[in-house]
């Protein structure tokens, strides 16, 4: 990956001023989410408002004050079109699996596949793939009984089984689409989800095999936890169980067809010519894609990242709802209920996308470039620190990835589809690392897995910052390959 290139052209800027007023602003969120304990959504809005409207005072080619509403207003209308879509329909395929029972399906399959001996390294394994269609807060309440369940049965510390288990869970969290962090990210940074997929798979799944069981076994045994009484209605029916084959096509379904889709685009794009301008590019390849042969249009409109994932909902309704027999009004009440957390996650995605639209009018992003334009910091390694930074001083990995996000528009200009994946996956990576108390994530592993806080801090906190730093590590590593 090149080193950050100096800006040039650009018109003069009161680059110190407004790298003050970023701070400022950044700043006065930390205060609003950890003091006033304002949520993320209202405090995002709420310091893009301020940072808009104070803008003109020192740069006077800023957003006028009488257009900040409306940039407010388009900025989150642009980040919501995709961004909802996605994770609106990403949340109920993920309760269909839910309420079917199809992830405890694929956790006991592989659980029985792997046997007892080796049942962390299927519970690894079961993160990485639950994760991806499904929110990492609610597998991890689904599976809860089952680590409980194999604790008993092997006689093992409940965190031989959990810390495998959301090892697995945050790195695809973090790294994967359709989770909200990683497609947020990448369409503030517009990069192609497809891209985003392949490397969040290159770079995640040795990243939870390097911070697997040989790391959490040493953790596991140091850290005693009582476990829960039996709950009878906790468990389920093997029998009654959707197979574990067809869970697995229904996670693959949507993952193939948006890496089938990129494969086409990339193909097409690597046959316009060379010179061309990013608008030149943008036009001559929705040409080029019109003029294809119907059948690879049609494999290009299936592996939309939106069509691709509505049909895997639609046949998961069908073959795990309808077909076992759960009535109409059920399955409306499931999507209903699942688009309740899903709505929250929305407008703080859309309130990212607010602060990144924001920061582009005021032209922090362009005083930004010319600040960091001659440092020599490789653009990976800076989205990297603006991630990490953000995460530790508020918590919220969402939060982070997509006020990192923000922060990189301006120096991801020229770069590659695969180079933008990488930076969408270094900003992961540091949205990851150094959970604490601040951190919501945090309180619920302690909670579900029965830890005080110290002994969570001993644990889950040194697991997720090895997961940030062997995440940003292997980013690095693949970016020497990639052009």
């Amino acid at each position: 990956m090149h080193l950050l290139a100096a800006a040039e052209g650009m018109p003069e800027l009161p680059v110190g001023k407004l790298i003050a007023l970023l701070v400022f602003g950044i700043a006065f969120l930390l205060v609003l989410i950890l003091r006033c304990k304002l949520q993320a959504f209202l405090s995002l809005i709420l310091v893009s408002v301020v940072v808009a409207a104070s803008s003109k005072f020192v740069n006077p080619n800023a957003v006028p004050l009488t257009q900040v509403a409306g940039t407010i207003v388009s900025s989150m209308g642009g980040a919501l079109g995709f961004i909802a879509t996605i994770i609106g329909i990403g949340a109920i395929f993920g309760a269909l699996l839910e309420h079917s029972g199809g992830t405890q399906a694929l956790a006991n399959t592989l659980v029985k596949k792997f046997g007892e001996e080796k049942a962390p390294w299927a519970m690894l394994l079961t993160g990485f793939i639950i994760s991806i269609p499904v929110f990492l807060d609610v597998a991890l309440v689904m599976l809860a009984p089952l680590l409980y369940a194999l604790a008993r049965s092997t006689k093992k510390p409940l965190l031989v089984f959990g810390l495998p288990l959301v090892v697995g869970m945050a790195v695809t969290h973090a790294f994967v689409p359709p989770t909200p962090g990683p497609v947020a990210v990448g369409y503030i940074l517009g990069v192609n989800l497809g891209y985003v997929i392949m490397f969040g798979i290159i770079v995640g799944l040795p990243t939870a095999l390097i911070c697997g069981p040989w790391l959490t076994n040493k953790m596991a045994y140091k850290i005693d936890i009582p476990l829960p009484d039996v709950d009878p209605d906790a468990v389920t029916d093997e029998a009654k169980l959707p197979s574990f084959g067809f869970i697995l096509f229904l996670i693959a379904l949507p993952i193939g067809l948006i890496l089938t889709g990129t494969i086409i685009e990339q193909n097409v794009a690597s046959a316009l010519p060379e010179g061309l301008s990013t608008a030149e590019r943008k036009t001559q390849l929705a040409a080029a894609l019109v003029a294809m042969p119907g059948f690879q249009q049609f494999l290009f409109f299936l592996g939309h990242p939106v069509i691709a994932l509505l049909l895997s909902t639609l046949a998961a309704i069908y073959f795990l709802g309808t077909k076992r027999g759960v009535d109409g009004d059920t399955l409306v009440e499931i999507s209903t209920k699942a688009l309740g957390p899903a709505g929250i996650i929305i407008l703080i995605t859309g309130a990212g996308g607010v602060f990144k639209g924001v920061l582009k009018a005021t032209g922090i992003t362009d005083a930004l470039e010319i600040a960091f334009g001659n440092s020599g910091i490789p653009i990976l390694v800076l989205a990297y620190v603006f991630a990490t930074l953000v995460r530790i001083a508020q918590g919220s990995a969402t939060v982070a990835m997509l006020t990192a996000a923000g922060l990189m528009v301006g120096f991801v200009e020229g770069l590659s589809q695969p180079q933008l994946a990488l930076v969408t996956i270094a900003i992961a990576a540091g949205a990851t690392g150094f959970s604490h108390v601040n951190d919501s994530g945090f309180w619920m592993i302690s909670r579900y897995f029965r830890m005080t806080e110290a002994q969570t801090l001993r644990s889950w906190s040194i697991l997720s910052t090895l997961i940030s730093i062997v995440g940003f590590g292997l980013c690095l590593l693949v970016s020497m390959f990639v052009k």
